[in-house]
């Protein structure tokens, strides 16, 4: 089906000697779904610019008081408006394209719906986290050049990930990198000027905003987007392929909701909450479909027992696609949802709803109740069948009764019919299904089935005589559920480990800067003893011994002896160093936790987003004691929904702090964050 979009035979473009491509990273293969993906990035350029030209026309309109330009503008606005709804016509296009995202094998199945990966534009993190390692660390910021670099190639690797398992842990392994950047260079108290811009993959609007947890949330919907693109790619002939459609589409499911529930506030459409709950449904429904093929694949065998299981389950495929439906056509959904996505939950719900009913009247029109037969059993079976038996039949009198067996499984039949015509009727309304030919196959294959059926039977007065057929139960013996990420099991080292154990050397802490202590071991005694494992703190220091008299505190941390980095040694191996001097000078370096007053800058330099040009401004700290509640103030963080709401706008969204020492206070012990801390369902950040 898409030979002609992708390779025969693609070669891996990583080079293992020299690293020249991350592992699950392609940047450069020339396959139908980058040629999509490249498509989708100019179309969320175009709709960018039509959305520009209409909000310039919407304030123009506002502002403008002559009748003719009003006119004018009105004019102008409705071909900016007539414009975007046909860039929204050709995006979803794309998001509905089968020839890229479908399995290569020809299948005679219904196509699959994939969610395309959002599009990001390039961020540039090298200035501002050099600043802020020589302002927050003390430490020389080029020595951090190719961590920085490495990260911005992680995130760009992201941007082109493969659609195997190598391509998830990509995503999932710069998710996990993210939560030690926010960490080490994100403090709670300020913005820090990197502005993240991702496009909306429904809608192409882009949202921009300082706050690293749209990051988060992106790369987290693109590794659910990525499940699905593995799913729709999985061979759904062959058993192996639907069990790994079947656990994609749980994994992607499992993945979008984590993202409903953890980040609760986001700017763009299509990670609402409301979004979101309809792409869970779409991913459930989608992995019950797979799991009816599985079903299926070894073949449906004409007995009594097989057929009753099988109309179950395509019952409960068509009842979780009524679902899906009904979602896609509440408010807000329904005006963000790609319209051909609704049409073919639509298709589906009736598709196998009609499956379920000719199953039906297959088992009740082929097979008599024999003598020898387990009548209690099929009895039983029967009587589950339904929500409820026709007025005047009984499960057994049925059995047992030929005539009234006939009548009931063309009831079926008829019911089969109707839900077939229904099914394509939808698809025909939809000018994007009815490009699809194999659904078109697909659905006039077993609409045909099911009249043959009906016409091998069919009596004068069948429309008569017949009674109205009862709903058939849908039920599964194997319910598909959403599979959670393991982000605890993700592993990812931390590009920045040399700036010192996490617990400690953290954007939300403060110290003093480094300060050089030159002293001596007496006769061995160093005056003072260690506590704590990397880093290791001064414990009962000795107030005349040589360290305190150069500057030693307790509660000092050990960052380095003899120009040894000493951040991540534990106790015994700092021991075992000082004392390998002997009585010989010793050169150590440490520094002072800062409690939450001091560790607030002394000077600071701050600007709006909101204003046109910048403006700055050298705040100076009064030490005044009427003025002391004031420097202990913190400002309030800014919401996530901060992008794009005017009364924003005039707030400072970020914050450049100047470096400023300060003594030593008494040590307030704080409980650091984990990388995921943020990622709490409470949150009101996000």
């Amino acid at each position: 089906m898409t030979d002609a979009l992708r390779p025969a035979a693609p070669q891996p473009l990583e080079k293992e000697g020299d690293g020249y491509f991350r592992k699950g990273c392609n940047p450069l293969a020339q396959t139908g779904r980058s040629k999509l993906q490249n498509q989708r990035a100019a179309l969320n350029q175009q709709i960018l610019k039509a959305v520009r030209m209409r909000t310039g026309a919407e304030n123009l309109l506002k502002a403008a008081t002559n009748p003719k330009v009003r006119e004018q503008v009105r004019l102008e606005l409705s071909f900016v408006n007539s414009d975007l709804q046909m860039l929204k016509e050709e995006l979803e296009g794309l998001n509905i394209s089968v020839g890229v995202y479908q399995s290569t094998e020809e299948a005679f199945t219904i196509p699959l719906i994939p969610l395309g990966l959002k599009e990001t534009k390039d961020v540039d993190f090298s200035v501002v986290l050099k600043d802020f390692i020589l302002e927050h660390y003390s430490e020389d910021s080029s020595l951090y050049e190719d961590e920085i670099a490495d990260l911005m190639d992680l995130r760009q690797a992201c941007r082109t990930p493969s659609r195997d398992e190598a391509g998830v842990e990509l995503l999932m392994s710069y998710f996990t990198q993210l939560g030690f950047v926010e960490s080490r260079f994100f403090p709670p108290t300020r913005q820090m000027g990197i502005l993240f811009t991702w496009y909306d993959s429904l809608t192409g609007v882009p949202v921009s905003q300082q706050n690293l947890l749209l990051e988060k949330a992106s790369i987290l919907f693109n590794t659910g987007a990525l499940y699905t693109q593995i799913g729709t790619r999985s061979n759904r002939q062959t058993q192996a392929g639907l069990e790994s459609a079947v656990d994609a589409f749980q994994r992607a499911a499992g993945v979008l909701n984590y993202l409903k529930e953890t980040f609760t506030h986001t700017p763009s459409y299509d990670m609402s909450p409301a979004m979101l709950s309809v792409l869970v449904k779409m991913m459930l429904a989608q992995a019950q479909e797979s799991m009816f093929d599985k079903i299926c694949l070894p073949g449906i065998r004409n007995e009594f027992f097989m057929l009753v299981k099988v109309a179950h389950e395509a019952a409960k495929v068509g009842e979780v696609y009524r679902q899906l439906h009904a979602a896609m056509s509440q408010a807000p959904v329904k005006e963000n949802i790609p319209y051909s996505w609704a049409s073919l939950a639509c298709v589906k719900a009736h598709h196998y709803g009609a499956l379920a009913h000719y199953f039906a009247a297959t088992l009740l029109m082929d097979h008599q109740l024999s003598p020898g037969a387990d009548e209690d059993h099929q009895e039983k079976c029967l009587s589950q069948l339904y929500d409820r038996m026709p007025e005047g039949l009984t499960p057994l009198a049925t059995l047992r009764n030929g005539h009234q067996r006939q009548q009931l499984g063309k009831s079926h039949l008829l019911r089969a019919i109707a839900h077939h015509e229904e099914s394509a009727r939808e698809a025909s309304l939809c000018k994007k299904l009815r490009n699809i030919e194999v659904l078109q196959e697909v659905l006039s294959a077993a609409h045909q089935r099911s009249r043959l059926k009906y016409a091998q039977h069919q009596e004068d007065g069948d429309l008569l005589d017949l009674v109205e057929a009862p709903n058939i139960v849908a039920k599964t013996e194997q319910e598909v559920e959403i599979i959670l990420p393991q982000l605890s099991k993700v592993t990812a080292a931390d590009f920045f480990q040399k700036l010192g154990p996490l617990s400690v050397f953290s954007a939300n802490k403060r110290w003093t800067p480094p300060r050089t202590l030159r002293f001596t071991a007496e006769e061995g005694d160093l005056g003072f003893t260690l506590r704590g494992n990397s880093p290791v703190q001064v414990h009962f220091l000795d107030p005349h011994c040589s360290a305190a008299l150069a500057g030693a505190k307790e509660g000092d941390y050990i960052v380095s002896i003899q120009n040894v980095d000493c951040k991540w040694l534990t106790l015994s191996e700092v021991m075992k160093l000082l004392k390998s001097f002997g009585e010989d000078a010793i050169e150590m370096k440490v520094v002072s936790l800062l409690d939450s007053a001091s560790s607030m800058h002394s000077k600071s330099a701050t600007y709006s987003v909101g204003m046109q040009k910048t403006y700055s401004m050298i705040c100076l700290a009064i030490d005044d004691d009427d003025k002391t509640d004031k420097t202990k103030k913190i400002s309030k963080k800014l919401s996530f929904l901060s992008w794009g709401a005017n009364k924003n706008r005039q707030k400072s969204a970020s914050t450049l702090c100047l470096p400023a020492a300060g003594v030593a206070r008494p040590q307030a012990k704080k409980k650091l964050l984990s990388p995921f801390s943020l990622l709490n369902p409470d949150s009101s950040l996000y």
